[in-house]
């Protein structure tokens, strides 16, 4: 007899709220910014991805309003059948100039560009190499590509090379890893990664979406700040929701793979364009990315001031200099605990559980943003203080 499939739902949803790991959407009421408002209640929020404070800038908002004018609402149709617009080209250009490579291609979210690279690259008889921390659009690509799929220790350039050494030599091999990791902040050792992948041959594909924008002198991200071309970085992938405040992604790299990835990457090919008004809006993003190094100064500022009060407070933190500031606190139901002390002080901070994270890792993941001032950091960290007071003691 087959399953009731009313009720494996039924049953699978129970033990996640029973085991503190269900989870809910908040509804937020305002544009983003550090000041929000969240299920009808004014927040601080420490909690996005607008590293830069440019999701409700008003240049890029008209930017937008300018572009719907000139070139309507919708994409219309697949690049490949008549949705690619001046806009798109252009920006395609200007991200390929912003992170020296020849070419890019413009996508309409980073899981579909990690998706289409992988997937176009690699297949049956090739390997994929992942760090374990990857995201969870890197792994699932790996997994759907059909290669023979292993991962390495996190961020360990040792168990890479001992990985590379089993792959078989009849295949392609291709090694993947994210430039920033979404739930430590932590940075890949992308030059020591690199030099094991070339080595042995293989091609590393880096997905900056946490670095790009905010990482290196002009906002090129991960490889800027290593310094690292083509060669070492073959397949680059960002993302435009989180440091350039709009949405979008984008893979760049030499003109034969972007060419490739045009003939052969599914998630490209059968998508309908993004907005041409989108595009507008992330060119002007990306011209003050690029001219406005101060936000990328007071971002680091605000990510000292946070690291120095949080180490005086004696939390948990991860070895992170970037905007994602982890607090560890180890149980589902303590994070969920802080997370709603914090919001009864008005303080917006999500708690992230397993699966996302390692069981026994469950954690305050603190976000950090240009748009944000030292006397709001400054609030967090009395916020954090009161719950850490609250603490039941051992006696």
């Amino acid at each position: 007899m087959a399953v009731d499939l009313q009720a494996r739902l039924t049953t699978r949803l129970a033990e996640r709220r029973a085991n503190s790991l269900y989870r809910q959407r908040p509804l937020l009421d305002s544009p983003q910014g550090p000041e929000v408002v969240v299920d009808g209640t004014p927040l601080l929020a420490f909690c996005n991805n607008d590293y830069l404070g440019l999701a409700n800038h008003p240049e890029v908002i008209q930017a937008w309003r300018n572009g719907a004018e000139r070139w309507g609402v919708g994409g219309g149709a697949s690049h490949l059948v008549i949705g690619h617009s001046t806009p798109h080209h252009a920006l395609e250009e200007a991200l390929a100039d912003l992170t020296g490579r020849p070419r890019a291609l413009l996508f309409s979210t980073g899981y579909m560009a990690n998706l289409a690279a992988v997937t176009a690259l690699v297949g049956q008889g090739d390997s994929v190499l992942e760090d374990r921390l990857n995201h969870a659009s890197l792994l699932d690509a790996g997994l759907l590509s059909g290669a023979r799929f292993s991962r390495y220790l996190h961020n360990d350039p040792a168990s890479l090379a001992t990985r590379l050494g089993k792959a078989p030599s009849t295949g392609a091999t291709l090694v993947v890893t994210d430039g920033v990791f979404s739930m430590d902040g932590d940075v890949a050792d992308l030059p020591a990664l690199a030099r094991e992948a070339k080595a042995r041959n293989a091609w590393l594909m880096v997905d900056d979406a946490h670095g790009v924008g905010v990482m290196g002198a002009q906002g090129g991200g991960v490889v800027e700040h290593f310094n690292l071309g083509g060669d070492e970085v073959p397949v680059l992938v960002g993302t435009l929701g989180k440091a350039f405040g709009t949405a979008g992604a984008f893979v760049a790299g030499s003109e034969a793979l972007i060419d490739y990835l045009v003939q052969f990457a599914r998630p490209y090919i059968y998508t309908t364009s993004q907005p041409p008004a989108l595009a507008c809006a992330t060119l002007k993003s990306l011209e003050l990315v690029r001219n406005e190094g101060w936000r990328r100064d007071h971002l680091a500022a605000l990510v000292q001031q946070f690291r120095k009060g949080a180490q005086a407070l004696g939390l948990d933190l991860m070895p992170s200099h970037t905007p994602i500031q982890p607090i560890v606190l180890g149980s589902s139901e303590r994070a969920m605990a802080w997370s709603r002390r914090l919001r009864e002080q008005g303080l917006l901070v999500t708690a992230i559980r397993p699966p996302t994270v390692p069981v026994g890792s469950a954690r305050l993941r603190v976000t950090l943003s240009a748009a944000h001032t030292e006397a709001q950091v400054s609030r967090l960290l009395q916020g954090l203080a009161d719950c850490l007071a609250l603490e039941p003691t051992d006696e």
